[in-house]
C-alpha cells in the first residue's frame, strides 16, 4: 500500500468518525429538545409508582424500568435519587393541598369537615400512606429533606391562618388554632390508614369540627 493510499485509508476513516460523532452529538441535542416535556411525564409516571410502591426499598434499576426509561437517564434529569425523591414529596404535599378550601365554606368546622369528606371520597388514602412514609423517610435525613420538613408544616399553617388573620384574628392565635387543625387532619387520616374505621372516624371528625365552630380568637389590636 503506497503512502498515499494508506493517507487514504486514514482520511476515510477519520471523515466516518466525525460524521459518526457529529450523528451522536446532534441526534443527542435534537432528543433534548423534542423531550422538553419529559422531566415532568417522568415525574407524574414516578410518582404513580411510589404510591403503588412506596419509597422505602426504591431502587432505580427497577423504577427506571417501571416508567419506560433508564437509572441514566434519572440521573440526568434529576440529579440524584434524593435530589428527585425532594421533588416528589414537595408534589405529594401539592396533590393534598389540593383537597382543602376547594369550596367556600361558611365556618372553620364546615371548611374541615368537607376537606374529610373529599379525602374520602378521592381516594386520598393511598397520597396519604405514600405522604407519611416520605415524612418519616424525611425525619431520618432531615439535612437532605429540610426543605420538605420546612414546608410541610409552613405552607400548611399559612394557607390555613392567612384566613383567620385577614377576619382580623391575632396572627399568634391564627397560627395556633392552625396548628390544632393540621395536627389533627393528620392524625384522623393516619389512624384511617391504619385502622380504616371509618364511621368511628367520620363521628370523631364531625365531634371535632363541631368544637372548632365555637372557638373564638382573639383579636388583634388595631
Amino acid at each position: 500500500m503506497s503512502h498515499a493510499d494508506a493517507g487514504f485509508g486514514f482520511h476515510v476513516d477519520l471523515q466516518t468518525y466525525l460524521k459518526r460523532s457529529f450523528q451522536v452529538c446532534y441526534g443527542t441535542l435534537m432528543s433534548r429538545t423534542a423531550n422538553k416535556k419529559r422531566p415532568e411525564e417522568l415525574r407524574e409516571a414516578i410518582l404513580e409508582y411510589l404510591i403503588e410502591h412506596g419509597v422505602s426499598d426504591l431502587s432505580l434499576r427497577p423504577l427506571a424500568k417501571a416508567v419506560g426509561s433508564s437509572p441514566r437517564v434519572l440521573l440526568y434529569y434529576f440529579g440524584s435519587r434524593e435530589k428527585m425523591l425532594a421533588m416528589l414529596f414537595s408534589d405529594i404535599r401539592e396533590r393534598q393541598r389540593t383537597h382543602y378550601g376547594r369550596d367556600q365554606a361558611a365556618t372553620l368546622g364546615e371548611a374541615c369537615r368537607s376537606a374529610w369528606a373529599d379525602f374520602m371520597c378521592n381516594g386520598a388514602e393511598k397520597h396519604f400512606r405514600l405522604y407519611f412514609e416520605a415524612y418519616g423517610l424525611a425525619l431520618r435525613n432531615p439535612d437532605l429533606y429540610k426543605d420538605f420538613l420546612e414546608s410541610t408544616i409552613e405552607d400548611w399553617l399559612r394557607s390555613i391562618a392567612t384566613p383567620l388573620s385577614a377576619d382580623g384574628a391575632d396572627r399568634s392565635e391564627a397560627r395556633a388554632l392552625a396548628s390544632v387543625i393540621l395536627a389533627s387532619m393528620r392524625g384522623f387520616m393516619l389512624d384511617y390508614c391504619t385502622t380504616h374505621d371509618r364511621d368511628r372516624l367520620d363521628r370523631a371528625v364531625w365531634i371535632w369540627s363541631q368544637a372548632l365552630d365555637t372557638i373564638s380568637l382573639q383579636k388583634r389590636e388595631v
